[in-house]
């Protein structure tokens, strides 16, 4: 990643979330306030360009939808972009604000690129606190974009730049204000598929190693098929391909047992897990659009014992 330079995968679940939010119905999850971090020119640039790459994603779509741009978009959003950004969120915060009305008072969101969920919900600004952990050219971008949005930084929101694939460092958190002695919900959402299994392992290790009991991580990560499985219109291989294309390469992929061992060697226990099939039941059961979710990909609600 180059200074002053955002991740393009967060620019582009940002977009994701914000075409959603304007242009699709029912609402998956409803981030309205995503489109105010992205420029006309960056919504414009990514749409032109899916728009224009629609004959790597599905020549059958190109010639079909060859005089309809906006439909074009409709499907390369609703089929490729969007439908895991928007379950995993919406399953994270339904999750979150559970654990917010039993008293937590500490979210930590690792790689949080255009998260806005400080912004989405002012009415709990006295009571959790937010940490925004990402990369330091991200971050900077992000709190650029803020600033030319017009939109105010709650106070209850505190950015800590941090490389934490390389090395997670609580010291940076704890001179933000984050208490160890005290409960803490993470979310690693669009994280785990970019770094080794042992990175992921470490890193799981590493956050719950001196939290006390009851601190929790939602997390999605890619089960074994990732390399292998092509999806719906070639979709999942089309996903690996972007990735690599972007220089952010995917890296990781587990079974059920990686998942279940990585996460017990941590001190951690499995409360929710939503295999693919769950994902679909759950958010986008009896749509009628081209919805549907990604076949490789899994949700994980864990907790600490």
């Amino acid at each position: 990643m180059k200074q002053n330079e955002a991740s393009i995968t967060a620019l582009v679940s940002a977009f994701s979330r914000a075409y959603h939010s304007q242009h699709d119905q029912p609402i998956i999850f409803n981030d309205y306030i995503a489109k105010d971090l992205l420029t006309e020119k960056e919504f414009s640039m990514i749409s032109e360009n899916m728009i224009n790459g629609i004959q790597f994603f599905n020549k059958g779509i190109a010639e079909r939808f060859k005089d309809q741009p906006e439909e074009i978009l409709r499907w390369i959003t609703q089929v490729q972009l969007s439908p895991t950004p928007l379950a995993r969120a919406a399953f994270c915060e339904k999750v979150l604000l559970n654990e917010v009305n039993l008293g937590l008072e500490q979210y930590v969101i690792l790689g949080a690129g255009f998260d806005t969920f400080c912004f989405r919900y002012p009415e709990l600004e006295n009571r959790v606190e937010v940490f925004e952990v990402d990369h330091p050219s991200s971050q900077e971008v992000k709190i650029k974009k803020i600033s030319y949005a017009g939109l105010k930084k709650p106070d209850n929101l505190y950015f800590v730049p941090m490389d934490f694939t390389k090395k997670f460092s609580y010291q940076n958190l704890m001179e933000n204000g984050f208490d160890k002695n005290k409960k803490a919900f993470f979310s690693l959402l669009g994280v785990s598929y970019y770094l080794t299994k042992e990175e992921n392992s470490n890193l799981v290790k590493h956050l719950f190693a001196n939290l006390p009991p009851g601190s929790s991580i939602v997390f999605d990560y890619a089960d074994e098929t990732l390399f292998k499985a092509k999806g719906i219109s070639n979709r999942v291989e089309n996903m690996v391909k972007m990735a690599a294309a972007g220089g952010e390469p995917m890296k990781s992929s587990f079974t059920n047992h990686e998942i279940q061992t990585m996460l017990e060697e941590a001190g951690l226990l499995i409360y929710e897990h939503l295999a693919p099939d769950a994902i679909q039941g759950r958010f986008f059961k009896g749509r009628t659009d081209y919805f549907s979710a990604f076949e490789t990909i899994n949700f994980v609600h864990a907790v600490k014992r």
